[in-house]
């Protein structure tokens, strides 16, 4: 799955009915107790291994006019161990007549129902004998839920305005227990044969494709679909709706369909033709088939994440879907074709290959989320996505950098902290560490054990070590066959033999990542590590030990050279001195450096005069490292800024945008302290030092995508700071759209520059939200509404995040993305702070406790506070909170140590901020 998408207001930096909360209730001290008063026969919030299912077979009959659905569900088990009970989860439906077929004949179970673990027990009056199997039966009936999970109502209102209604699904992680009941948790594997009745005017379609279609009476119309491979529940889909869909079919022979509503079909021809292209992309690099006849991609008007990796029907937000070749743009093209290499690269990593339980969630998502960039790196290499992998890391460290991060791998055992589990840590954390692990490997032995690991356990269940067990066997291979592809591993481990597994429990198992300390004494490096972490409070730090892959490479040779640093201090020796050494070569290792001594003092001088002597990715690294390094009192901030200076002469996407990333929340911070005077001087400061490359911008679509992508983002940033050319022309296009009642085409890069011009007035606004309101472009309609948030008029953002709220005109689903624009605008952040405390019991029910969509909303709303005060009021509302309603989540933790962090760097760096911006003005394109 894919977590819902951000609203890029690029004027923000880059960065990072309800399921109650339950206890971890390991082995309960009482007997609990069913609905009926009688004792639930067990006491655990997992499900006993007693039974396990093989074989489902459900039929659905969803009412897409009452908003209900009933259906049958009968299970096929194997019996493991004697037992007169068989526990499966079901949430917030009514079950009824349930039977069990066994080979002696049919008879009622008895049926007791514990909500809070959302546990049914299905009770025999004889023992159901090991190694036998049984089937049971149950009717059930339930809600089409009001939410974005489970089996959900979704609608959208065509040109003519009529309202049209569907029925979709979302179950990861514990949500198909909503829709029928089942065994649900990953490591119950099963086949499944699904049917389902409809009426004529929809069509349904689910995982496989359908066989066969028998007409009923009552003029209803049943769907039999093939049965499925053998997969976990969370991966269970069937939608019920009037879509359309369009075809192609891979090399492989692969069916690739996209579905869409019928008016904006003709925006499906880019995604259908970049499925093809990746799922045959990922048959080859896998060296295993697809083993599906067809792969569906979905477009649901109502969807709470980015995208869903069903097996056979992936669902997705249509912005993650849709493209305009006239009206999207390049970051839309960027987005679009990442996602779909996502879910796609899930139907190995998660689907075929399952983590036993979510506290392994990262060998999916961390998987899925690298293979984005391995896959387009070579299927699409003009979308040059290598300039944006390594602001993946940065967000991971935004959060790791936190004494309340996670490991990547945390024991979870409730569906709230399940939730938790799809952060940036599973994701981008996980993404980052296998980028190293492939670095240090060689990508040509990382690919030869990945692929042993998925076809080793193609169709199972595995833990973290089952992966490190699979590559360190490439040492054999090494040995055996690839020994050109090998060679690179005496550079980092002469004479050891190669561990993966001590390698990466050291990154999988603890939370946070080091911070390597270099100093430079002649030939000699000095290296020690330890916890990088934003407290003040170092006895947090101690205890940690990683082995850390070392990169570095100096002024004296461009070669890049390797140290596996294993212990807490090293030594290692230069083959000669060095003007300057810069180590984590192209950040390719996820760890921070601290080059102590005069170290910065020679990565500066050599960024003022050659910074091309370093790659991009270096100097992001650099910029990002030496600010962070001010956080903790390593760095004093006037270094940190006096490396900035040479971003006068930046061009590169990674390392402008890294500068904006570290300078721009210097000033979101003091826009919440009404520090007016040193505000303006630190905005100033960042306009002068981009001036040159600001003016440089076209206001036209040509160029690379990272040069398009780039100047979309400084054009809109210099409006938004009311840099005069900037503003002047903005309005110039804006009135020339208005004037021409939207008929006139503006270039698609430079929209939200001009957009966030007009939106400005009461009158632009209004024509920017008529238009929003008309457009049946996904992307340009994502575009006006972040402009519209970014606007100075109070009234309008308030209207916005109640309109979204309710749903009719602007999506529930953008809601999270309206209220963070908003908090991130000086006029706003009040007004969204006092919106989700307003709202907070319906914003948990709509999109679930623990959800990323919640902890995104509380960490972004609240990330930019730096006094005492709103410490305190963000302790009384969050402290104020029952654990139901929220407050154990990890979020909220993260969001005192982030507005306390925000607080003491205020009151460290003030005075130094205030002498330094005025002079580095003055020197600026030195």
């Amino acid at each position: 799955m894919l977590a819902a998408p951000v609203l890029l207001l690029l004027l923000v930096p880059f960065s990072p009915s309800s399921a109650a909360q339950l206890p971890n209730p390991g082995q309960a001290k009482v007997a609990l107790v069913a609905t009926n008063g009688q004792p639930f026969p067990w006491d655990r919030m997992r499900l006993p291994k007693t039974v396990s299912p093989f074989h489902y077979d459900l039929s659905l009959h969803p009412n897409l006019t009452t908003l209900d659905f009933t259906g049958v569900v009968r299970i096929q088990l194997d019996v493991h161990e004697d037992t007169r009970a068989i526990v499966l989860h079901a949430k917030q439906m009514q079950v009824s007549n349930v039977w069990l077929l066994a080979p002696e004949g049919v008879r009622p179970l008895r049926v007791l129902e514990y909500p809070r673990f959302h546990q049914l027990a299905l009770l025999s009056d004889s023992v159901l004998t090991k190694g036998r199997r049984y089937e049971v039966q149950l009717e059930f009936a339930a809600n089409l839920s009001d939410s974005f999970h489970g089996f959900y109502k979704s609608s959208y209102r065509s040109s003519s305005g009529e309202v049209r209604v569907l029925a979709s699904t979302q179950f990861e992680a514990t949500f198909a227990r909503a829709a029928f009941p089942c065994f649900d948790e990953p490591a119950f594997k099963a086949n499944f044969t699904i049917q389902i009745i409809r009426e004529p005017r929809h069509i349904a379609i689910s995982n496989m494709p359908m066989v066969k279609t028998v007409a009923l009476p009552g003029g209803l119309l049943e769907d039999h679909f093939d049965t499925s491979v053998k997969m976990s529940t969370y991966l269970v889909a069937y939608i019920v709706s009037d879509f359309l869909s369009v075809s192609k079919t891979t090399q492989h022979g692969v069916k690739i369909s996209i579905y869409a509503v019928a008016e904006k079909i003709d925006q499906t021809a880019f995604a259908l033709d970049a499925a093809v292209k990746l799922l045959d992309f990922y048959d080859d690099y896998f060296d295993i088939p697809y083993p599906l006849p067809k792969q569906d991609l979905a477009a649901i008007p109502d969807f709470q994440s980015g995208a869903m990796e069903n097996w056979g029907l992936t669902t997705y937000r249509e912005t993650g879907l849709l493209f305009d070749p006239d009206k999207s743009s390049a970051s839309d093209k960027l987005g679009i074709t990442k996602v779909i290499a996502h879910e796609l690269a899930h139907q190995w990593f998660g689907n075929l290959v399952t983590m036993e339980w979510w506290n392994d969630l990262w060998l999916n998502e961390g998987f899925a989320k690298f293979m984005e960039y391995i896959s387009l790196d070579i299927t699409y290499p003009e979308l040059q996505v290598d300039d944006f992998f390594l602001g993946k890391c940065f967000d991971a460290m935004e959060v790791d950098s936190l004494s309340s991060s996670h490991p990547v791998s945390t024991d979870v055992e409730n569906p709230t902290q399940i939730q938790e589990m799809f952060d940036d840590v599973s994701y981008d954390k996980g993404a980052c560490i296998l980028n190293m692990l492939r670095d240090f490997l060689t990508p040509e032995a990382f690919e030869i054990g990945i692929i042993r690991y998925l076809k080793r356990y193609s169709y199972q269940n595995t833990v973290n070590s089952h992966l490190w067990e699979s590559l360190t066997d490439v040492s054999d291979v090494c040995r055996m066959k690839h020994k050109e592809f090998c060679s690179q591993r005496s550079k980092w481990y002469p004479g050891d033999e190669l561990d993966v597994r001590a390698i990466m429990d050291t990154w999988t198992l603890q939370e946070g990542f080091p911070l390597v300390t270099v100093e430079v004494r002649g030939r000699e490096v000095r290296l020690s590590q330890e916890r990088y972490l934003k407290t003040d409070d170092h006895s947090l730090t101690e205890g940690f030990l990683w082995q850390i892959p070392l990169t570095y490479m100096t002024s004296a040779s461009k070669t890049t050279h390797r140290f596996l640093l294993k212990t807490k201090t090293g030594v290692l020796h230069l083959p000669e001195e060095a003007d300057w050494v810069k180590f984590n070569v192209d950040m390719s290792g996820y760890y921070m450096v601290h080059y102590a001594g005069d170290g910065w003092n020679s990565l500066i001088k050599l960024l003022q005069h050659n910074h091309t002597a370093l790659s991009s990715n270096d100097r992001a690294s650099l910029i990002h490292n030496v600010f962070q390094l001010v956080s903790t009192g390593k760095v004093r901030l006037d270094t940190a800024l006096e490396l900035s200076l040479y971003l006068s002469r930046e061009t590169e996407i990674m390392a402008v945008t890294q500068g904006f990333g570290e300078l721009v929340p210097l000033y979101k911070l003091m826009e919440k302290r009404d520090m007016a005077a040193l505000e303006n001087q630190m905005k100033n400061y960042i306009v002068d030092l981009f001036r040159g490359l600001i003016d440089r911008q076209e206001w036209t679509d040509s160029g690379s995508v990272s040069e398009r992508v780039l100047r979309s983002y400084l054009l809109l940033f210099s409006c938004v700071r009311n840099y005069a050319p900037c503003v002047t022309k903005a309005s110039q296009l804006f009135d020339s759209w208005r004037d021409s009642d939207g008929t006139v085409s503006l270039p698609v890069d430079i929209t939200m520059a001009v957009f966030v011009i007009g939106a400005r007035t009461p009158e632009g606004w209004d024509f920017l939200f008529e238009e929003y309101r008309r457009s049946l472009q996904m992307s340009v309609k994502s575009r006006m509404k972040s402009a519209m948030t970014v606007s100075p008029l109070q009234d309008k953002l308030k209207w916005m995040m109640e309109q979204s709220l309710h749903g009719e005109v602007m999506k529930t689903q953008d809601l999270p993305g309206v209220v963070v624009s908003v908090s991130k605008n000086p006029r706003g952040y009040k007004l969204a702070w006092d919106f989700l405390r307003a709202n907070w019991p319906t914003l948990i029910k709509k999109f679930d406790l623990g959800s990323s969509t919640i902890s995104h909303l509380v960490t972004e709303v609240t990330n930019q506070y730096s006094t005492r005060e709103m410490l305190d009021e963000v302790r009384s509302f969050f402290g104020s909170l029952t654990e139901e309603s929220g407050s154990e989540m990890r979020c909220i933790r993260q969001t005192y140590e982030t507005i306390e962090e925000n607080i003491r760097w205020m009151d460290t760096n003030r005075p130094l901020l205030q002498c330094r911006t005025k002079i580095n003005v003055l020197h600026i394109g030195y």
